[in-house]
C-alpha cells in the first residue's frame, strides 16, 4: 500500500524540509550582525508577507479609533486637551506600522534535531531554543483579520511559564505541518517522564 505524499510520515532525523513552511514568505531573513559565530545547523524559515499587511491593518483601525474619539470628546465634549493624548497615541502608532514590515522580515524559526530555535527583533533581538522532549502543548490560533488574511499564530508551552513561544504570521498550511512535526517529534523525545 503506497501513501500519498500529503500523508507520508516524517523523519525527524532528516529535518523536516516540508514545502508548505516555506510557501508564500519572505526572500530572505534579516540575520543580525555577528550571527556567524553562532554555529547552528538546520535552515531558517520565516513567516508569511501577509503578517505584515495583517497588522498594518489592525494598527490603520486603531490608528481610526483613536481619531475618531479624539473628534468626539472635542467637539461633543469640548474637551480639547484630548488632542495631546490622542496625537501621542497616533504617533506611537504611525511609528509601529513604519517600522512593522521590517519586523515581519526579522522573524524566523529553524528545526534542529533537539530543539526548534524561534528569533525576532531588529534592534533588541531575541533567540530562543525549545527542546523538544520539553514541549507540553502546541497550540494553533487565528484572530478574525488573520483567518481573512489566511495566517496563524502557533504556539508552544512548557513546563516552564516564560519559556513560552510565539511565531506568528505562519499560513494555515504552514502552522499545520509545523504543528503536526514538532508532536511527532516530541513524542518521540519525552524527558522524565
Amino acid at each position: 500500500m503506497t501513501q500519498s505524499p500529503e500523508n507520508a510520515p516524517l523523519n525527524p532525523a532528516e529535518g523536516t524540509d516540508l514545502p508548505a513552511l516555506d510557501e508564500g514568505v519572505y526572500t530572505q531573513l534579516r540575520t543580525p550582525r555577528g550571527e556567524g559565530r553562532l554555529e547552528l545547523d538546520g535552515v531558517w524559515h520565516q513567516i508569511s508577507p501577509r503578517y505584515a499587511v495583517s497588522q498594518l491593518l489592525q494598527n490603520g483601525l486603531l490608528l481610526g479609533v483613536i481619531v475618531v474619539a479624539a473628534l468626539v470628546l472635542h467637539f461633543a465634549l469640548d474637551q480639547t486637551w484630548v488632542w495631546i493624548p490622542a496625537g501621542v497615541f497616533a504617533l506611537i502608532t504611525v511609528i509601529t506600522m513604519v517600522i512593522l514590515p521590517r519586523q515581519a522580515r526579522a522573524i524566523g524559526y529553524m528545526l534542529r534535531s533537539d530543539d526548534i530555535v524561534f528569533r525576532k527583533g531588529i534592534l533588541w533581538q531575541r533567540m530562543i531554543a525549545v527542546p523538544y522532549g520539553r514541549m507540553q502543548l502546541v497550540d494553533i490560533t487565528q484572530g478574525p483579520v488573520d483567518r481573512g488574511f489566511g495566517i496563524s499564530q502557533l504556539k508552544m508551552v512548557t513546563a516552564a511559564a516564560t519559556t513560552g513561544v510565539q511565531i506568528p504570521g505562519l499560513s494555515q498550511g504552514a502552522a499545520e505541518a509545523l504543528r503536526d512535526t514538532l508532536i511527532e517529534v516530541a513524542e518521540t523525545r519525552r524527558t522524565g517522564l
